[in-house]
Protein backbone atom coordinates (compact mmCIF):
# COMPACT_ATOMS: atom_id res chain seq x y z
CA UNK A 1 0.00 0.00 0.00
CA UNK A 2 1.40 3.35 -0.78
CA UNK A 3 0.92 5.38 2.37
CA UNK A 4 2.92 8.71 0.75
CA UNK A 5 -0.15 9.15 -1.04
CA UNK A 6 -2.38 10.88 1.40
CA UNK A 7 0.29 12.41 3.45
CA UNK A 8 1.85 14.08 0.07
CA UNK A 9 -1.85 15.61 -0.20
CA UNK A 10 -1.77 16.78 3.48
CA UNK A 11 1.93 18.27 2.61
CA UNK A 12 0.49 20.28 -0.36
CA UNK A 13 -2.46 21.42 1.01
CA UNK A 14 -0.34 22.64 4.63
CA UNK A 15 2.65 23.72 2.66
CA UNK A 16 4.32 27.04 3.08
CA UNK A 17 3.51 29.25 0.39
CA UNK A 18 -0.02 28.57 0.36
CA UNK A 19 0.11 29.28 3.82
CA UNK A 20 1.55 32.84 3.13
CA UNK A 21 -0.71 33.07 0.27
CA UNK A 22 -4.02 32.68 3.33
CA UNK A 23 -2.30 34.76 5.83
CA UNK A 24 -1.83 37.85 3.16
CA UNK A 25 -5.42 37.20 2.01
CA UNK A 26 -6.48 37.49 5.08
CA UNK A 27 -4.84 40.64 5.85
CA UNK A 28 -5.97 42.09 3.09
CA UNK A 29 -9.74 41.56 3.51
CA UNK A 30 -9.67 42.76 6.93
CA UNK A 31 -8.10 45.96 5.62
CA UNK A 32 -10.62 48.90 5.84
CA UNK A 33 -10.36 49.16 1.91
CA UNK A 34 -12.54 46.24 1.77
CA UNK A 35 -16.12 46.55 2.63
CA UNK A 36 -16.71 43.67 4.50
CA UNK A 37 -19.05 42.51 6.83
CA UNK A 38 -17.05 41.88 10.50
CA UNK A 39 -18.79 38.06 10.47
CA UNK A 40 -16.56 37.34 7.36
CA UNK A 41 -13.45 38.46 9.11
CA UNK A 42 -14.01 35.80 11.76
CA UNK A 43 -14.81 33.36 9.29
CA UNK A 44 -11.20 33.98 7.60
CA UNK A 45 -9.63 34.25 10.95
CA UNK A 46 -10.84 30.92 12.06
CA UNK A 47 -10.47 29.14 8.80
CA UNK A 48 -6.69 30.18 8.93
CA UNK A 49 -6.57 28.82 12.38
CA UNK A 50 -7.98 25.67 12.04
CA UNK A 51 -5.47 25.26 8.57
CA UNK A 52 -2.49 25.96 10.88
CA UNK A 53 -2.85 23.80 13.75
CA UNK A 54 -3.84 21.28 10.97
CA UNK A 55 -0.41 21.31 9.29
CA UNK A 56 0.82 21.36 12.65
CA UNK A 57 -0.39 17.57 13.66
CA UNK A 58 0.01 16.70 10.49
CA UNK A 59 3.85 16.94 10.78
CA UNK A 60 3.42 13.99 12.55
CA UNK A 61 1.77 12.01 9.07
CA UNK A 62 4.16 13.59 7.48
CA UNK A 63 7.33 12.05 8.97
CA UNK A 64 5.63 8.91 9.00
CA UNK A 65 4.87 9.24 5.19
CA UNK A 66 8.41 9.63 4.67
CA UNK A 67 9.21 6.68 6.28
CA UNK A 68 6.78 4.46 4.57
CA UNK A 69 4.49 4.37 7.86
CA UNK A 70 0.92 4.10 7.89
CA UNK A 71 -0.76 7.46 8.59
CA UNK A 72 -4.32 6.25 8.71
CA UNK A 73 -6.68 6.46 11.80
CA UNK A 74 -9.95 5.60 13.10
CA UNK A 75 -11.66 6.67 9.36
CA UNK A 76 -12.51 3.31 7.83
CA UNK A 77 -10.38 1.05 5.22
CA UNK A 78 -11.83 2.05 1.56
CA UNK A 79 -12.52 -0.74 -1.10
CA UNK A 80 -9.16 0.49 -2.59
CA UNK A 81 -7.08 0.98 0.11
CA UNK A 82 -8.32 -3.05 1.34
CA UNK A 83 -4.80 -5.52 -0.51
CA UNK A 84 -4.24 -7.43 2.40
CA UNK A 85 -5.77 -10.85 1.30
CA UNK A 86 -3.47 -12.88 3.27
CA UNK A 87 -5.01 -15.36 6.12
CA UNK A 88 -1.81 -15.99 7.20
CA UNK A 89 -1.24 -12.44 7.81
CA UNK A 90 -4.38 -12.30 10.04
CA UNK A 91 -3.10 -15.93 11.95
CA UNK A 92 0.66 -15.00 12.34
CA UNK A 93 -0.09 -11.86 14.11
CA UNK A 94 -2.35 -13.90 17.60
CA UNK A 95 0.15 -16.46 16.61
CA UNK A 96 2.99 -14.95 17.70
CA UNK A 97 1.23 -12.32 20.02
CA UNK A 98 0.65 -15.90 22.70
CA UNK A 99 3.88 -17.47 21.83
CA UNK A 100 5.34 -15.66 24.34
CA UNK A 101 6.22 -15.78 28.21
CA UNK A 102 2.95 -13.75 29.56
CA UNK A 103 1.42 -16.31 27.92
CA UNK A 104 3.58 -19.48 29.94
CA UNK A 105 3.46 -17.10 33.02
CA UNK A 106 -0.51 -17.94 33.05
CA UNK A 107 -0.47 -21.58 32.82
CA UNK A 108 2.12 -21.40 35.41
CA UNK A 109 -0.59 -20.51 38.38
CA UNK A 110 -2.59 -23.75 37.79
CA UNK A 111 0.12 -25.76 39.66
CA UNK A 112 1.31 -23.05 42.29
CA UNK A 113 -1.52 -20.61 42.84
CA UNK A 114 -4.43 -22.84 42.58
CA UNK A 115 -2.79 -26.19 43.42
CA UNK A 116 -4.49 -27.79 40.81
CA UNK A 117 -2.35 -30.83 38.90
CA UNK A 118 -1.16 -31.16 35.92
CA UNK A 119 -4.13 -32.82 34.38
CA UNK A 120 -6.80 -30.69 35.51
CA UNK A 121 -4.60 -27.43 34.95
CA UNK A 122 -4.55 -28.96 31.34
CA UNK A 123 -8.25 -29.13 30.49
CA UNK A 124 -8.68 -25.89 32.05
CA UNK A 125 -6.27 -24.45 30.21
CA UNK A 126 -8.10 -25.84 27.02
CA UNK A 127 -12.08 -25.23 27.49
CA UNK A 128 -11.41 -21.62 28.71
CA UNK A 129 -8.69 -20.75 26.10
CA UNK A 130 -11.81 -22.09 23.73
CA UNK A 131 -14.16 -20.03 25.17
CA UNK A 132 -11.92 -17.10 25.15
CA UNK A 133 -10.50 -17.17 21.86
CA UNK A 134 -13.28 -17.69 19.68
CA UNK A 135 -14.93 -14.32 20.07
CA UNK A 136 -11.43 -12.43 18.47
CA UNK A 137 -12.04 -14.81 15.81
CA UNK A 138 -15.06 -13.53 14.93
CA UNK A 139 -15.12 -10.14 15.76
CA UNK A 140 -11.79 -10.40 13.29
CA UNK A 141 -14.46 -11.21 10.26
CA UNK A 142 -15.94 -7.61 10.95
CA UNK A 143 -12.51 -5.81 10.33
CA UNK A 144 -12.51 -7.56 6.73
CA UNK A 145 -16.35 -6.62 5.89
CA UNK A 146 -16.61 -3.28 6.91
CA UNK A 147 -13.19 -1.97 7.67
CA UNK A 148 -13.84 -0.40 10.88
CA UNK A 149 -11.28 -0.36 13.67
CA UNK A 150 -12.79 -2.27 16.44
CA UNK A 151 -13.29 0.73 18.73
CA UNK A 152 -15.43 2.03 15.94
CA UNK A 153 -17.58 -0.52 14.99
CA UNK A 154 -18.25 -0.62 19.14
CA UNK A 155 -20.33 2.61 18.03
CA UNK A 156 -22.93 0.36 16.23
CA UNK A 157 -22.62 -2.62 18.31
CA UNK A 158 -23.05 -1.53 21.56
CA UNK A 159 -24.30 2.16 21.20
CA UNK A 160 -22.10 5.29 20.76
CA UNK A 161 -21.84 6.43 24.64
CA UNK A 162 -21.05 3.06 25.84
CA UNK A 163 -18.56 2.60 22.77
CA UNK A 164 -17.12 5.99 23.72
CA UNK A 165 -16.76 4.60 27.62
CA UNK A 166 -14.99 1.21 26.29
CA UNK A 167 -12.67 2.93 24.26
CA UNK A 168 -11.17 4.59 27.39
CA UNK A 169 -11.11 1.57 29.59
CA UNK A 170 -8.98 -0.19 26.30
CA UNK A 171 -6.62 2.71 26.40
CA UNK A 172 -5.65 2.02 29.66
CA UNK A 173 -6.08 -1.48 29.51
CA UNK A 174 -3.09 -1.39 26.82
CA UNK A 175 -0.98 0.80 28.74
CA UNK A 176 -1.71 -1.76 31.82
CA UNK A 177 -0.92 -4.68 29.87
CA UNK A 178 2.39 -2.85 28.49
CA UNK A 179 3.17 -2.06 32.12
CA UNK A 180 2.82 -5.92 33.18
CA UNK A 181 4.56 -7.20 30.41
CA UNK A 182 7.71 -4.66 29.86
CA UNK A 183 8.31 -5.55 34.05
CA UNK A 184 8.36 -9.48 33.45
CA UNK A 185 10.78 -9.14 31.24
CA UNK A 186 12.93 -6.83 32.65
CA UNK A 187 12.67 -9.05 35.56
CA UNK A 188 14.03 -11.72 33.58
CA UNK A 189 16.61 -9.59 32.00
CA UNK A 190 18.00 -8.59 35.41
CA UNK A 191 18.24 -11.94 36.61
CA UNK A 192 20.96 -12.86 33.16
CA UNK A 193 24.94 -12.30 33.65
CA UNK A 194 24.75 -12.05 37.39
CA UNK A 195 27.85 -9.58 39.32
CA UNK A 196 28.37 -6.18 38.47
CA UNK A 197 27.32 -6.26 34.62
CA UNK A 198 24.16 -7.47 35.02
CA UNK A 199 21.01 -5.77 33.42
CA UNK A 200 19.30 -2.71 35.58
CA UNK A 201 15.77 -2.97 35.61
CA UNK A 202 15.55 0.34 34.20
CA UNK A 203 17.70 -0.55 31.00
CA UNK A 204 15.48 -3.85 30.47
CA UNK A 205 12.25 -1.54 30.69
CA UNK A 206 13.74 0.45 27.50
CA UNK A 207 15.16 -2.36 25.51
CA UNK A 208 11.47 -3.64 25.89
CA UNK A 209 9.98 -0.85 25.01
CA UNK A 210 12.10 0.60 21.92
CA UNK A 211 11.93 -2.37 20.60
CA UNK A 212 8.21 -2.07 20.76
CA UNK A 213 8.62 1.57 19.24
CA UNK A 214 10.60 0.28 16.31
CA UNK A 215 7.89 -1.79 15.26
CA UNK A 216 4.24 0.00 16.24
CA UNK A 217 5.97 3.51 14.65
CA UNK A 218 5.30 1.99 11.42
CA UNK A 219 1.50 0.51 11.23
CA UNK A 220 -0.04 -2.09 10.08
CA UNK A 221 2.14 -3.90 7.29
CA UNK A 222 5.17 -3.48 9.81
CA UNK A 223 3.66 -5.49 11.79
CA UNK A 224 2.11 -7.75 10.19
CA UNK A 225 5.29 -8.57 8.53
CA UNK A 226 7.05 -8.99 12.49
CA UNK A 227 4.15 -11.10 14.01
CA UNK A 228 4.71 -13.44 11.00
CA UNK A 229 8.12 -14.81 12.14
CA UNK A 230 8.90 -13.50 15.74
CA UNK A 231 7.16 -16.73 16.81
CA UNK A 232 10.03 -19.00 15.48
CA UNK A 233 12.82 -18.58 17.88
CA UNK A 234 9.75 -18.20 20.96
CA UNK A 235 9.02 -21.40 19.69
CA UNK A 236 12.74 -23.10 19.38
CA UNK A 237 13.28 -21.60 23.57
CA UNK A 238 9.75 -23.13 24.64
CA UNK A 239 11.41 -26.32 22.60
CA UNK A 240 14.63 -26.41 24.80
CA UNK A 241 12.56 -25.82 28.25
CA UNK A 242 10.45 -29.17 27.10
CA UNK A 243 13.93 -30.74 26.46
CA UNK A 244 15.42 -29.71 30.10
CA UNK A 245 11.60 -30.32 32.34
CA UNK A 246 11.96 -33.83 30.73
CA UNK A 247 15.29 -34.53 31.85
CA UNK A 248 15.44 -32.94 35.36
CA UNK A 249 13.32 -35.19 36.20
CA UNK A 250 10.82 -32.95 38.24
CA UNK A 251 7.88 -33.24 36.35
CA UNK A 252 4.84 -35.16 37.47
CA UNK A 253 1.07 -35.32 36.99
CA UNK A 254 0.14 -34.51 40.92
CA UNK A 255 -2.81 -36.03 42.37
CA UNK A 256 -5.90 -35.26 41.34
CA UNK A 257 -8.61 -33.72 43.72
CA UNK A 258 -12.04 -32.84 43.67
CA UNK A 259 -14.98 -31.57 45.92
CA UNK A 260 -15.92 -27.64 46.25
CA UNK A 261 -12.36 -25.91 47.04
CA UNK A 262 -11.24 -27.40 43.80
CA UNK A 263 -14.05 -26.34 41.64
CA UNK A 264 -13.32 -22.93 43.35
CA UNK A 265 -9.92 -23.09 42.33
CA UNK A 266 -10.69 -24.35 38.78
CA UNK A 267 -13.24 -21.24 38.32
CA UNK A 268 -10.76 -18.85 40.01
CA UNK A 269 -7.85 -20.39 37.20
CA UNK A 270 -10.28 -20.59 34.28
CA UNK A 271 -10.85 -16.80 34.76
CA UNK A 272 -6.84 -15.73 34.61
CA UNK A 273 -6.53 -18.12 31.37
CA UNK A 274 -10.39 -17.13 29.48
CA UNK A 275 -9.07 -12.92 30.26
CA UNK A 276 -5.82 -13.55 28.93
CA UNK A 277 -7.20 -15.30 25.94
CA UNK A 278 -10.22 -12.91 25.40
CA UNK A 279 -7.68 -9.65 25.88
CA UNK A 280 -7.86 -9.23 21.97
CA UNK A 281 -11.52 -9.36 21.32
CA UNK A 282 -11.50 -5.04 21.96
CA UNK A 283 -8.37 -5.41 19.28
CA UNK A 284 -9.35 -7.80 16.89
CA UNK A 285 -11.23 -6.15 13.81
CA UNK A 286 -7.70 -3.22 13.83
CA UNK A 287 -5.66 -6.15 12.03
CA UNK A 288 -7.70 -7.29 9.52
CA UNK A 289 -9.39 -3.97 8.15
CA UNK A 290 -7.14 -3.92 5.15
CA UNK A 291 -8.62 -7.74 3.98
CA UNK A 292 -10.71 -7.41 1.18
CA UNK A 293 -14.15 -7.66 1.88
CA UNK A 294 -15.16 -10.43 -0.48
CA UNK A 295 -13.04 -12.55 1.98
CA UNK A 296 -14.52 -15.59 2.83
CA UNK A 297 -15.15 -15.20 6.70
CA UNK A 298 -15.93 -18.75 7.54
CA UNK A 299 -11.74 -18.66 6.27
CA UNK A 300 -10.91 -15.48 8.31
CA UNK A 301 -12.73 -17.21 11.79
CA UNK A 302 -11.16 -20.64 11.27
CA UNK A 303 -7.37 -19.25 10.15
CA UNK A 304 -8.09 -16.72 13.20
CA UNK A 305 -8.96 -19.80 15.59
CA UNK A 306 -6.02 -22.11 14.59
CA UNK A 307 -3.59 -18.93 15.04
CA UNK A 308 -4.60 -18.34 18.30
CA UNK A 309 -5.40 -21.93 19.56
CA UNK A 310 -2.03 -23.60 19.74
CA UNK A 311 0.35 -21.01 20.98
CA UNK A 312 -2.44 -20.60 23.89
CA UNK A 313 -2.39 -24.24 24.45
CA UNK A 314 1.07 -25.17 23.80
CA UNK A 315 2.35 -22.52 25.96
CA UNK A 316 -0.09 -22.36 28.59
CA UNK A 317 0.10 -26.67 29.25
CA UNK A 318 4.18 -26.33 28.98
CA UNK A 319 3.60 -23.36 31.96
CA UNK A 320 1.58 -25.82 34.06
CA UNK A 321 3.94 -28.77 33.55
CA UNK A 322 7.42 -26.13 34.45
CA UNK A 323 5.10 -25.32 37.31
CA UNK A 324 4.91 -29.36 38.27
CA UNK A 325 8.54 -29.20 38.62
CA UNK A 326 8.70 -26.43 40.83
CA UNK A 327 6.13 -28.23 43.02
CA UNK A 328 8.52 -31.16 43.45
CA UNK A 329 11.49 -28.76 43.42
CA UNK A 330 12.46 -26.55 45.85
CA UNK A 331 15.24 -24.72 44.30
CA UNK A 332 13.05 -24.31 41.35
CA UNK A 333 10.26 -23.26 43.89
CA UNK A 334 12.44 -20.53 45.89
CA UNK A 335 13.14 -19.30 42.52
CA UNK A 336 9.76 -18.62 41.66
CA UNK A 337 8.64 -17.13 44.50
CA UNK A 338 11.44 -14.60 44.25
CA UNK A 339 11.00 -13.63 40.60
CA UNK A 340 7.82 -15.28 39.62
CA UNK A 341 7.74 -17.45 36.30
CA UNK A 342 10.89 -15.61 35.15
CA UNK A 343 13.03 -17.16 37.89
CA UNK A 344 11.25 -20.44 37.27
CA UNK A 345 12.45 -20.15 33.79
CA UNK A 346 15.89 -18.99 35.02
CA UNK A 347 15.95 -22.08 37.03
CA UNK A 348 15.06 -24.72 34.70
CA UNK A 349 17.85 -23.36 31.84
CA UNK A 350 20.75 -21.90 33.82
CA UNK A 351 21.63 -23.28 37.21
CA UNK A 352 23.02 -26.98 36.74
CA UNK A 353 21.63 -27.44 33.51
CA UNK A 354 22.64 -25.08 29.90
CA UNK A 355 24.48 -21.76 31.77
CA UNK A 356 25.53 -19.51 28.82
CA UNK A 357 23.02 -20.88 25.98
CA UNK A 358 20.33 -20.76 28.78
CA UNK A 359 20.70 -17.29 29.42
CA UNK A 360 20.79 -16.79 25.77
CA UNK A 361 17.13 -17.95 25.81
CA UNK A 362 16.07 -16.40 28.89
CA UNK A 363 16.88 -13.31 26.78
CA UNK A 364 14.90 -14.24 23.91
CA UNK A 365 11.82 -14.95 25.68
CA UNK A 366 12.29 -11.85 27.82
CA UNK A 367 12.30 -9.89 24.21
CA UNK A 368 9.55 -12.03 22.96
CA UNK A 369 7.14 -10.17 25.15
CA UNK A 370 7.49 -7.18 22.24
CA UNK A 371 5.18 -9.34 20.18
CA UNK A 372 2.73 -9.42 22.93
CA UNK A 373 3.21 -5.38 23.60
CA UNK A 374 2.76 -4.37 19.92
CA UNK A 375 -1.01 -4.83 19.51
CA UNK A 376 -0.90 -2.51 22.47
CA UNK A 377 0.72 -0.07 21.45
CA UNK A 378 -1.15 0.12 18.34
CA UNK A 379 -4.29 -0.13 19.33
CA UNK A 380 -4.22 2.44 22.05
CA UNK A 381 -3.73 4.65 19.14
CA UNK A 382 -7.04 3.74 17.79
CA UNK A 383 -8.60 3.94 20.98
CA UNK A 384 -7.73 7.10 22.06
CA UNK A 385 -8.78 8.23 18.70
CA UNK A 386 -12.31 6.99 19.19
CA UNK A 387 -12.81 8.19 22.16
CA UNK A 388 -14.03 11.83 21.15
CA UNK A 389 -13.48 13.16 17.70
CA UNK A 390 -10.90 16.27 18.03
CA UNK A 391 -8.36 13.70 19.76
CA UNK A 392 -9.02 11.88 16.02
CA UNK A 393 -7.91 15.14 14.74
CA UNK A 394 -3.96 14.28 16.17
CA UNK A 395 -2.68 11.60 13.78
CA UNK A 396 -1.81 7.61 15.06
CA UNK A 397 1.90 7.59 15.50
CA UNK A 398 1.30 10.73 18.12
CA UNK A 399 -0.42 8.73 20.12
CA UNK A 400 1.28 5.43 19.46
CA UNK A 401 4.46 7.59 20.78
CA UNK A 402 2.56 8.66 23.69
CA UNK A 403 1.63 5.12 24.70
CA UNK A 404 4.55 3.87 24.85
CA UNK A 405 6.23 6.74 26.68
CA UNK A 406 3.35 6.09 29.15
CA UNK A 407 4.22 2.92 29.46
CA UNK A 408 8.11 3.28 29.56
CA UNK A 409 7.19 6.01 32.41
CA UNK A 410 5.27 4.12 34.69
CA UNK A 411 6.87 0.53 33.95
CA UNK A 412 10.38 1.82 35.57
CA UNK A 413 8.76 2.41 38.35
CA UNK A 414 6.73 -0.03 38.64
CA UNK A 415 9.53 -2.55 38.78
CA UNK A 416 10.96 -1.32 41.66
CA UNK A 417 7.38 -0.57 44.11
CA UNK A 418 4.68 -1.52 43.06
CA UNK A 419 4.81 -4.53 40.04
CA UNK A 420 2.32 -6.39 42.08
CA UNK A 421 -0.11 -3.96 42.35
CA UNK A 422 -0.16 -3.53 38.58
CA UNK A 423 -0.43 -7.33 38.11
CA UNK A 424 -3.76 -7.04 40.52
CA UNK A 425 -4.78 -4.06 38.71
CA UNK A 426 -5.10 -5.71 35.32
CA UNK A 427 -7.04 -9.01 36.57
CA UNK A 428 -9.54 -6.47 37.74
CA UNK A 429 -9.51 -4.52 34.65
CA UNK A 430 -9.93 -7.76 32.47
CA UNK A 431 -13.45 -8.76 33.67
CA UNK A 432 -15.02 -5.77 31.15
CA UNK A 433 -14.11 -8.18 28.32
CA UNK A 434 -16.62 -10.38 28.96
CA UNK A 435 -19.17 -7.49 29.53
CA UNK A 436 -18.53 -6.47 25.92
CA UNK A 437 -18.57 -9.69 24.01
CA UNK A 438 -22.08 -10.67 25.89
CA UNK A 439 -23.23 -6.64 24.85
CA UNK A 440 -21.50 -7.17 21.02
CA UNK A 441 -22.80 -10.60 20.09
CA UNK A 442 -26.45 -9.82 21.39
CA UNK A 443 -26.72 -6.89 19.17
CA UNK A 444 -26.02 -8.48 16.50
CA UNK A 445 -27.54 -12.16 16.38
CA UNK A 446 -30.40 -10.77 17.75
CA UNK A 447 -30.97 -7.41 16.37
CA UNK A 448 -28.82 -7.01 13.23
CA UNK A 449 -28.18 -10.40 11.98
CA UNK A 450 -25.94 -9.34 9.18
CA UNK A 451 -23.34 -6.98 8.09
CA UNK A 452 -25.65 -5.72 5.65
CA UNK A 453 -27.32 -4.10 8.57
CA UNK A 454 -24.41 -1.62 9.35
CA UNK A 455 -24.16 1.17 7.27
CA UNK A 456 -20.66 2.13 7.25
CA UNK A 457 -21.44 5.56 5.99
CA UNK A 458 -23.19 6.31 10.33
CA UNK A 459 -19.18 5.27 12.42
CA UNK A 460 -19.05 9.00 12.84
CA UNK A 461 -22.56 10.24 12.54
CA UNK A 462 -24.01 10.66 15.81
CA UNK A 463 -27.86 11.49 14.80
CA UNK A 464 -27.85 7.80 13.14
CA UNK A 465 -25.81 5.98 15.49
CA UNK A 466 -27.42 3.85 18.78
CA UNK A 467 -27.71 6.08 21.94
CA UNK A 468 -26.14 3.84 23.80
CA UNK A 469 -28.93 3.97 26.66
CA UNK A 470 -28.89 -0.37 26.69
CA UNK A 471 -25.00 -0.57 26.54
CA UNK A 472 -24.96 1.64 29.55
CA UNK A 473 -27.73 0.45 31.41
CA UNK A 474 -26.15 -3.41 30.65
CA UNK A 475 -22.51 -2.04 31.52
CA UNK A 476 -23.48 -1.06 34.95
CA UNK A 477 -25.51 -3.65 35.78
CA UNK A 478 -22.61 -5.77 34.77
CA UNK A 479 -20.15 -4.43 36.59
CA UNK A 480 -22.09 -5.25 39.93
CA UNK A 481 -22.26 -9.39 38.92
CA UNK A 482 -18.23 -9.15 38.67
CA UNK A 483 -18.02 -7.33 41.92
CA UNK A 484 -19.99 -9.98 43.46
CA UNK A 485 -19.12 -12.62 41.59
CA UNK A 486 -14.76 -11.59 41.77
CA UNK A 487 -12.33 -13.66 43.55
CA UNK A 488 -9.05 -11.90 44.31
CA UNK A 489 -6.49 -11.42 46.96
CA UNK A 490 -7.77 -8.02 47.19
CA UNK A 491 -11.70 -8.63 47.01
CA UNK A 492 -14.13 -11.46 47.12
CA UNK A 493 -17.36 -10.93 45.86
CA UNK A 494 -20.70 -11.51 47.92
CA UNK A 495 -21.44 -14.88 45.63
CA UNK A 496 -17.11 -15.50 44.80
CA UNK A 497 -17.13 -16.67 48.71
CA UNK A 498 -19.84 -19.39 48.44
CA UNK A 499 -17.28 -21.63 46.69
CA UNK A 500 -15.18 -24.15 48.17
CA UNK A 501 -12.33 -23.42 51.20
CA UNK A 502 -10.65 -19.67 48.94
CA UNK A 503 -13.53 -18.96 47.11
CA UNK A 504 -14.38 -19.13 43.21
CA UNK A 505 -14.20 -16.59 40.81
CA UNK A 506 -17.14 -16.06 38.87
CA UNK A 507 -16.86 -12.94 38.21
CA UNK A 508 -16.88 -12.62 34.21
CA UNK A 509 -19.28 -15.37 34.03
CA UNK A 510 -22.03 -13.07 36.33
CA UNK A 511 -20.91 -9.85 34.48
CA UNK A 512 -21.64 -11.56 31.14
CA UNK A 513 -24.55 -13.10 31.96
CA UNK A 514 -26.10 -9.99 34.10
CA UNK A 515 -25.65 -7.70 31.36
CA UNK A 516 -26.83 -9.76 28.55
CA UNK A 517 -30.21 -9.96 30.03
CA UNK A 518 -29.91 -6.26 31.23
CA UNK A 519 -29.28 -5.38 27.18
CA UNK A 520 -32.12 -6.96 25.67
CA UNK A 521 -34.71 -6.41 27.76
CA UNK A 522 -33.68 -2.76 27.12
CA UNK A 523 -32.65 -2.25 24.17
CA UNK A 524 -36.15 -3.56 22.59
CA UNK A 525 -37.43 0.06 24.20
CA UNK A 526 -34.41 1.81 22.71
CA UNK A 527 -35.29 0.98 19.89
CA UNK A 528 -39.36 1.49 20.02
CA UNK A 529 -39.01 4.73 21.62
CA UNK A 530 -35.70 6.34 19.49
CA UNK A 531 -35.45 4.03 16.31
CA UNK A 532 -31.51 3.34 16.64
Amino acid sequence: MNFATDANKEIDVGSSYEMNDLERNSKDLKSPSKNLSSDYYVDIDSHASEEVLETKLNLFNRIAAGLSAETKGIEPITDEEKNDASLLNAASMWFSANMVIAAYAIGGLGPLVFGLNFGTSTLVIIFFNILGLLPVAFFSIFGAKLGLRQMVLSRFLIGNSTARIFSVINSVACVGWGIVNTVASSQLLNMVNQGPHKCPLWAGCIVIIGATILITFFGYRVIHSFEKWIWVPNFACFLVIIARLAKSGNFSNGEWTSGPTTAGNVLSFGSAVFGFATGWTTYAADYTVYMPRNTNKFKIFFSLVAGLSFPLFFVMILGAASAMGAVNNPDWANYYSENGMGGLTYAILVPNSLHGFGEFCCVVLSISIVANNVPNMYTIALSVQAIWAPLAKIPRVFWTMAGNFATLGIAIPACYFFDTFMEYFMDSIAYYLAIYISIALSEHFIYRRSFEAYNVEDWDDNSKLPIGIAGCCAFGVGVIGVALGMCQTYWTGQIGRLIGEYGGDLGFELGAGWSFIVYNLVRPLELKYFGR
